[in-house]
């Protein structure tokens, strides 16, 4: 189930046909557009977050319009043509959005009252590989090029290492999501990959997640956990009345406190709520762009470094 990597030209379509739904940013008070970064499957995380889209539109009383991009970069480009107006942001993602469009963070999640996660290297349990340096030779499965656990930091955790994947690594695959990325380790089309973990002791993971069967999550093995990573966040368009925006910021605080709220949340993205948040709390996201060599600018344009 390992999706290829998707060409930009997904990507620009998905937009364009956003645009075509979408009135330009303050030209309809009546909608608002929230955009939804592709963790897992598309489809998928349309679904999961219908509850919290009927629910923006009753506390509201506007209509709202959900967009989930083909991949992280879309949901970046669509702030940056002003064609949103909320977004679910991976720290990645925010990062880049901050550099090329107009926005402000707001609030960051958290789980278990905890407001950061951890990049995991994951392989099969019985795959003999032990360390980081043991991957040379092997294949390789990372995320979306903009996964913030899934691409940033591991190369991050690689270069810190001496390992550079294109030169040590027999073959490089891109899955499109951690779902994809940890049925690749279990079924064995790649040695190992990079994915998320919620805790550095394996109680609370990506693989956890999406494999159902106990047996299945027992073949899994992470092998390094990074430094935590500050989480996943909301940002707002600096377009939006503030009065909407910050109503928007509101609601997902009461959500936070709200046992059904809680659980909306975490069928979305696996959080339990948020916490407000500021541009600082990302500036480790920064530097692991600068430490892994992948230039901003050219992650917006998708060139895979």
């Amino acid at each position: 189930m390992l999706a290829p990597h998707r060409p930009r030209l997904y990507t620009a379509l998905l937009i364009i046909l956003c645009l075509l739904g979408c009135a330009d940013s303050g030209k309809s008070a009546k909608v608002l557009r929230v955009g939804f970064v592709p963790a897992e499957d598309a489809q998928q995380v349309m679904q999961n977050a219908q509850p919290i889209v009927d629910l923006l539109q009753k506390q509201l009383g506007m209509e709202i319009q959900p967009f989930v991009a083909a991949d992280y970069t879309g949901v970046v480009e669509a702030l940056r043509v002003n064609k949103l107006d909320v977004a679910f942001l991976t720290p990645a993602s925010y990062v880049l959005a901050k550099n090329e469009a107009n926005v402000k963070v707001v609030l960051k999640s958290e789980r278990k009252g905890i407001a950061s996660y951890y990049a995991a290297i994951i392989t099969r349990a019985d795959s003999g590989i032990q360390r980081l340096e043991d991957l040379r030779g092997k294949t390789f499965a990372f995320g979306d090029a903009l996964s913030t656990t899934g691409n940033i930091f591991p190369r991050k955790m690689f270069k810190e290492r001496g390992i550079d994947p294109v030169r040590d690594f027999k073959q490089i695959l891109y899955s499109g999501g951690h779902d994809a990325t940890v049925l690749a380790v279990l079924n064995g089309k790649v040695d190992a990959g990079a994915t998320y973990a919620n805790s550095p002791d394996g109680d609370d993971t990506a693989w956890m997640r999406y494999l159902k069967n106990p047996e299945d999550v027992n073949k899994i093995r992470a092998i390094a956990f990074s430094e935590p990573i500050p989480a996943d966040n909301l940002v707002i368009n600096g377009n939006l009345d503030e009065a909407i925006a910050k109503k928007v910021e509101e609601i997902f605080l009461q959500l936070s406190g709200d046992p059904k709220g809680k659980q909306m949340m975490r069928d979305l993205y696996q959080i339990d709520g948020f916490v407000p948040a500021t541009d600082r709390d990302y500036d480790s996201v920064r530097q692991a762009f600068d430490i892994a060599g992948i230039p901003l600018k050219a992650s917006l344009q998708r060139k895979q470094p």
